[in-house]
């Protein structure tokens, strides 16, 4: 699937506090933990808890929340399909809609029950 301008501005003007409890509570039926779910968002991100607290209490837009963040190094290990969509085939064009489906595939691996050092690229 091709990713375009108006579902990338869809995307990014998604709040990101509306979407934090449905990833909350699907890891949560799948016995994870609203720590586990921050451990992967700061790691994708650079936030610590205050500044993920922060902007969810801000109710700040995807774009916003992607802008503030300091993308970790080996975000670009993180590869697979979500939602239809190759993460490794969105165009460079579409940063912030790549971001999101990045952090969609890690909560997903979380949900799958996938270690976390492997969820966390640690090791390549």
């Amino acid at each position: 699937m091709k990713v375009t301008a108006e579902k990338e501005e869809k995307v990014g003007n998604m709040i990101f506090a509306s979407i934090y409890p449905l990833y909350l509570n699907r890891l949560e039926k799948n016995g994870r933990t609203k720590e586990e779910l921050n451990q992967v968002i700061k790691w994708l991100t650079g936030f610590d808890n205050d500044e993920l607290e922060a902007l969810v209490e801000e109710k700040v837009p995807f774009r916003t929340f992607f802008q503030k963040a300091k993308i970790h190094p080996n975000a670009h290990l993180i590869k697979g399909v979500v939602c239809g969509y190759r993460i490794e085939e969105i165009e460079d064009e579409f940063e912030l809609y790549k971001q999101c489906r990045r952090m969609e595939k890690m909560i997903d691996e979380l949900a799958r029950g996938r270690k976390m050092e492997k969820i966390l690229r640690v090791g390549k």
